[in-house]
């Protein structure tokens, strides 16, 4: 029996424990998902990320891995450990093999604890998920990214975000780079859902995180 996995966004995913069924909606839902679809057949081997089993029709198939979402542990109370966690594994994506121009690396696009699962034993992660809206860019995208989330939505453990930051080992951004990364984002969005549905509740949802955003201090 098929259930919708709870944390799906924008489009409707579904599982019944052995393959992840995800129909793609919104703007550029073809072009979203050939990008999805060539990415996971690229990186299977190289990142930990779900297996291909079919593209067709606006829905892609993929294999079931295993794992607990990283909201739902952040929630449990194990945000060093899942910021830790994806911290490494955002070391490993900025360093994969991939063509792209000189100072960019492969940018996931959305990432942070909500597109990972981990093991909830050993908190290694066993999927890095939703790479729809991935490209060639500047790091501090995803680690502007994965920073708003907690600070957005888990707000309660943003002291823990220096866990994230050290893990990931490489050069980090000062707070003005990474907040304006974020605010990009926040209008890319309200962008994206205006495409949608012309002001519509996205685009004022984005709006008023915009300026939640902008009232930030590091």
């Amino acid at each position: 029996m098929q259930r919708q996995l709870k944390h799906g966004y924008t489009n409707h995913t579904v599982t019944d424990g052995t393959v992840v069924v995800k129909t793609y909606a919104g703007p550029d839902a073809e072009l979203r998902l050939d990008r999805e679809h060539r990415l996971l057949t690229r990186l299977r081997g190289q990142l930990p990320v779900p297996p291909v089993h079919a593209a067709d029709a606006g829905t892609l198939t993929l294999g079931f891995l295993a794992g607990v979402p990283g909201q739902d542990l952040l929630g449990a109370g194990h945000a060093a450990e899942v910021l830790r966690a994806c911290g490494e594994l955002l070391s490993r994506i900025h360093g994969v093999d991939a063509p792209h121009e000189s100072g960019t690396v492969l940018v996931h696009g959305d990432f942070g604890p909500h597109n990972v699962l981990l093991d909830p034993v050993t908190f290694e992660i066993t999927a890095v998920v939703d790479w729809e809206f991935a490209h060639s860019g500047d790091p501090v995208q995803d680690l502007a990214w994965c920073e708003w989330i907690v600070r957005m939505h888990h707000s309660e453990h943003r002291t823990a975000l220096g866990h994230f930051f050290r893990a990931y080992a490489r050069d980090v951004p000062a707070w003005p780079q990474r907040k304006a990364a974020m605010l990009a984002r926040c209008e890319a969005l309200r962008q994206f859902c205006h495409r949608w549905e012309l002001d519509g509740p996205g685009v004022r949802q984005w709006r008023d995180r915009a300026a939640a955003t902008a009232a930030w201090v590091e």
